[in-house]
């Protein structure tokens, strides 16, 4: 394994507590040194995936993978898979695809948000250019792919469902809702789509491709349908944070940008009939439409700092507890013993986390 794939190895278990939170007791410590040694050989597979003969495509393919990341859609494969024939050839194999989906996602995604960073480092549009890093996107859906094709008609429909509800939730985001439709509802329904949608079939793959009982297969998708809306309205909450040392984020980098979070959408709802409400509203709006010259740092923290302690906030922070909490009553049918307790505990970890 080359330096970079061993740090980013070394740094995955601290990223998602893994060690601490997921396996925590003496004797689930075997199963988190066999989910440890998957994940390893999980990022030599990445390494050569994503190594091109052309040399443009290698450079640009394998930069956010050697940003790291914390592999939670692989790290679920890889562990669902426990309850089968466990790290397979093919569990592997769909494990990689499905991380490398998300990868291709992330390049794409930070080309519509124009976001300045992801995972530390400038984006990919920032370093080669839109064109480059749509193209790069493309080029790993493409891989993921050929993947999933190696293991059979059932994964490549798998692959391509998913595929299309990440497109439709990146549509229906950019689209907003319909008139007369639920803006809070269709956020959920975005969010299910970009972020549940890929957690769920990583899920699935686990049963699938170790062989597990078939009754499991349902209780997981649902398990990872539900956590992945609840990692992202932690990470609405995350980023009014004021700790960017632990985040990897300013401060309100979403507000400024004017992205779409669950504390803005309970915010603009309660402006309609409180007046205090719609003052904070129109001055992140005001925040938000400032060019980069008229941008005040310390005005807008002080805005973040409001929005924080608003009780829309907690509001977030409390659905996305409720929806872990769904997740984990999803898997009641799952056999008791140490995967169990470690779905249990990564949905904890989920909304418990900082970054």
């Amino acid at each position: 394994m080359n330096p970079s794939a061993t740090r980013r190895v070394s740094s995955l278990a601290g990223q998602v507590g893994l060690t601490e939170r997921l396996f925590a007791s003496g004797s689930d410590k075997k199963l988190a040194r066999t989910i440890d040694d998957g994940i390893a050989r999980l990022e030599v597979g990445l390494e050569r995936q994503l190594a091109y003969t052309d040399d443009l495509a290698d450079v640009t393919a394998r930069y956010l993978l050697e940003a790291g990341g914390k592999r939670i859609r692989p790290l679920l494969t890889l562990l669902i898979s426990q309850l089968g024939d466990g790290v397979t050839e093919d569990v592997l194999t769909a494990a990689e695809a499905i991380e490398i989906t998300h990868l291709g996602s992330l390049y794409h995604d930070d080309v519509m948000d124009d976001a300045d960073k992801r995972r530390g480092v400038p984006s990919a549009h920032q370093v080669f250019g839109n064109n480059t890093a749509i193209l790069t996107g493309d080029l790993l859906f493409a891989r993921a792919s050929q993947l999933m094709a190696d293991l059979g008609e059932r994964a490549i429909r798998m692959q391509a469902g998913t595929f299309e509800r990440l497109v439709l939730g990146q549509l229906h985001e950019t689209i907003g809702p319909r008139e007369g439709e639920d803006a809070v509802e269709h956020y959920i329904q975005v969010l299910s789509d970009k972020t549940g949608s890929l957690i769920a079939v990583a899920a699935q793959s686990g049963v699938i491709f170790s062989h597990a009982p078939a009754e499991f297969e349902q209780p997981v998708v649902d398990f990872g349908e539900k956590i992945g809306i609840a990692f992202q309205l932690i990470d609405d909450v995350i980023d009014l944070s004021p700790q960017p040392e632990e985040t990897g984020k300013v401060p309100g980098t979403d507000l400024r940008a004017g992205v779409v979070t669950l504390p803005m959408l309970y915010l603009r709802r309660e402006a309609l009939v409180d007046p205090s409400a719609a003052d904070l509203v129109a001055r992140i709006d005001a925040a938000a439409s400032a060019s980069d010259a008229e941008h005040d740092p310390v005005a807008f923290a002080a805005i973040v700092t409001e929005l924080r302690e608003h009780a829309v906030t907690e509001r977030t922070f409390t659905e996305a507890h409720a929806w872990a909490d769904d997740a984990i009553a999803a898997i009641a049918p799952l056999p008791d013993g140490s995967v169990k307790k470690a779905l249990i505990n990564f949905a904890e970890a989920v909304v418990d986390r900082t970054s």
